[in-house]
């Protein structure tokens, strides 16, 4: 399909809904390939979500939108969706995401207390009745974020980010190591249930929402993508920041009342897990942010990538993770983890 056509094919859509493009404010980019906009009629205002199916999960985001909702979580509400064009009209949540409030001065430690109570909101609703959340969203198939799925990210690192530091590809041999590490620590990950992950849960994706209470005052924003699996990824996600710094304390705290909310998770089986995915998330973000410049021509994320190198080499510490510190002793020299070309990550 020409952009053309695409574009006339939005112009129906909008035209169905009795909305149109006249009136219309690009809102933040990210890192796919959605693009959402602000529309306008009268003292109205709607997100249109533009996700091509063949690039992107229109369908998944919806149904898992209608799941967060049943859980009384804050998901945007869909005003009109065309699912097989990937076409949505969404609940505008405004403008003011953890980010922004942060950037305006916003407390930290409240903000992240905040996340971490719609974040147990969300696990122990889940936990608590799973068959009946998913059967108010009967359509969404959730897979499971297993070992294949979790080495296949890790692996971006070395697929990616190797290459453009050294020019060369990864010896078979190395690879194949590397592979055979993270199993190893993966298989600690089946001592904690398993819950919803929404994956990208930080605080680019969360919205304050004041005039709600509760869990519901946080907005929850880029979804799509949830599986099921360990409970840790989403606050891996929240505390491991690779965008920006968070200061110690507000990590133990946030930690703290995470635990107080979820007495359920055995707390060094937890961190264990935790200690894990937060090496595995870091090894993929890497990665993706390597590709993000050499493939997509997008060289802005470049600058978190020392960041993300300190969570990694910071989780590579836990005892668990001793097989995937060896491989990196062994093949990934310290003085190189730091950027995928260290010139151009200024």
């Amino acid at each position: 399909m020409t952009a053309s056509d695409r574009l006339t094919d939005l112009q129906s859509f909008l035209a169905e809904h009795r909305w149109n493009l006249g009136d219309r404010a690009t809102l933040a980019a990210d890192a796919s390939f959605r693009r959402y906009d602000r529309l306008r009629r009268g003292a109205e205002t709607a997100v249109l979500m533009d996700a091509p199916p063949d690039k992107e999960k229109p369908a998944a985001f919806l149904e898992i939108a209608r799941l967060l909702q049943a859980l009384e979580l804050s998901a945007p509400r869909i005003l009109a969706a065309d699912e097989a064009k990937g076409f949505a009209l969404l609940e505008d949540f405004g403008d003011n995401t953890f980010t922004v409030a942060l950037a305006e001065g916003a407390q930290e430690a409240p903000l992240y207390l905040d996340a971490i109570t719609a974040l147990t909101a969300l696990q122990s609703r889940w936990l608590a009745d799973e068959r009946a959340a998913r059967t108010v969203a009967s359509a969404v198939v959730l897979e499971r974020y297993d070992a294949d799925e979790l080495s296949r990210e890790a692996r971006l690192l070395t697929e990616w980010t190797w290459p453009a530091i050294t020019g060369r590809a990864l010896e078979e041999a190395a690879q194949s190591a590397y592979d055979a590490a993270w199993r190893q620590v993966f298989q600690r990950l089946d001592e904690v249930t398993p819950t919803l992950v929404l994956r990208d849960f930080h605080v680019d994706n969360l919205m304050t929402l004041p005039r709600r209470e509760g869990p519901a005052a946080v907005g929850l924003l880029d979804f799509q993508d949830a599986l099921i699996g360990h409970p840790a990824y989403d606050l891996v996600s929240l505390l491991e920041d690779a965008r920006r710094d968070i200061a110690p304390e507000t990590v133990e705290a946030s930690l703290a009342a995470y635990f107080a909310a979820l007495p359920v998770f055995d707390t060094s089986a937890f961190r264990e897990g935790y200690a894990i995915l937060g090496a595995q998330r870091a090894a993929k973000i890497v990665g993706v942010f390597t590709r993000l410049d050499r493939r997509d021509g997008k060289p802005g994320y470049l600058r978190h990538i020392p960041r993300t190198w300190r969570h990694l080499n910071r989780n590579l510490g836990h005892p668990t993770l001793k097989p995937v510190a060896d491989w990196f002793a062994a093949h990934w020299p310290a003085e190189l983890r730091l950027s995928p070309a260290p010139h151009e990550a200024a």
